[in-house]
C-alpha cells in the first residue's frame, strides 16, 4: 500500500513540475490565419495593390523564443486597361480592352523569433519555399495564360496580441516583403516582388 502511495505522489510531482516547466516556456505551438493584402512592385504587367488574398501558418517553439513551422497563402492582383488598338503580325490589328491578372500561391517552411512572451508578442519571421503562379490576360474573345513555378522567400515583421487571459485566441498583424523567381518571357516578367500586410486570428 505504501509503495502504491509513493507511486501516486511521484506521478503527481512529475505532473506538477511538468506543468510548471510548460508555464515558464509559454505555449509551445501557434496557428494563425486570415486576410492578406498584397501589392506587386517592380512589375509593369500588374502594378496594383489589392486585398484578394488569405494566409494560413503554424509552428512549434523548440525554444522559448525560436519556432519552426509551415505556411501557405494566395493572392490575386488585377489591372484593367481601357479599350485600345494593338498591332499584330501580318499587318493585322485588334481593338479591345484588357484585364490582366497575377495569381500567386506560395507555400513552404518558416522560422519565427518572438522578442517577448505574454499578452503581446512581437516577432520576426522568415518564409522559404516554392511558388506557383498564373499570369493571365483576358480579352473580349480569349485569354492568354501562362503557368510557372519559382523559388519563394519572404521576411515578415509583426505581432500577435492575446487580450483574453483565459483563452488562447488572439489577433495578428504583420507587414511583409516577398520575392520569387517565377519568370514569364512573354509578359516580360523576370520575377515577382510583393509588399503587403496581413490581419488575422491566432491560436
Amino acid at each position: 500500500m505504501k509503495k502504491f502511495i509513493y507511486i501516486i505522489l511521484a506521478a503527481a510531482a512529475m505532473i506538477f513540475f511538468a506543468g510548471e516547466a510548460n508555464a515558464q516556456m509559454g505555449k509551445r505551438y501557434f496557428v494563425g490565419g486570415g486576410w492578406q493584402f498584397n501589392g506587386t512592385i517592380a512589375n509593369e504587367y500588374v502594378q496594383t495593390a489589392q486585398g484578394y488574398g488569405a494566409y494560413l501558418e503554424g509552428g512549434y517553439y523548440v525554444t522559448p523564443k525560436f519556432a519552426v513551422g509551415g505556411f501557405a497563402s494566395f493572392g490575386t492582383n488585377n489591372k484593367y486597361i481601357p479599350k485600345q488598338t494593338y498591332q499584330l503580325e501580318n499587318n493585322a490589328a485588334i481593338t479591345t480592352d484588357l484585364d490582366r491578372s497575377i495569381y500567386q500561391v506560395p507555400f513552404g517552411v518558416m522560422t519565427r523569433i518572438r522578442f517577448m512572451r505574454g499578452e503581446f508578442q512581437p516577432y520576426l519571421q522568415n518564409k522559404m519555399g516554392a511558388e506557383y503562379s498564373t499570369q493571365s490576360t483576358y480579352m473580349s474573345t480569349f485569354v492568354n495564360r501562362h503557368d510557372n513555378w519559382g523559388f519563394y522567400m519572404s521576411p515578415e515583421l509583426g505581432f500577435t496580441y492575446y487580450p483574453f487571459h483565459k483563452t488562447d485566441v488572439g489577433f495578428q498583424l504583420a507587414a511583409y516583403y516577398s520575392f520569387s523567381t517565377n519568370r514569364n518571357d512573354s509578359f516580360k516578367i523576370k520575377n515577382l516582388n510583393n509588399v503587403g500586410f496581413k490581419l488575422g486570428v491566432a491560436f
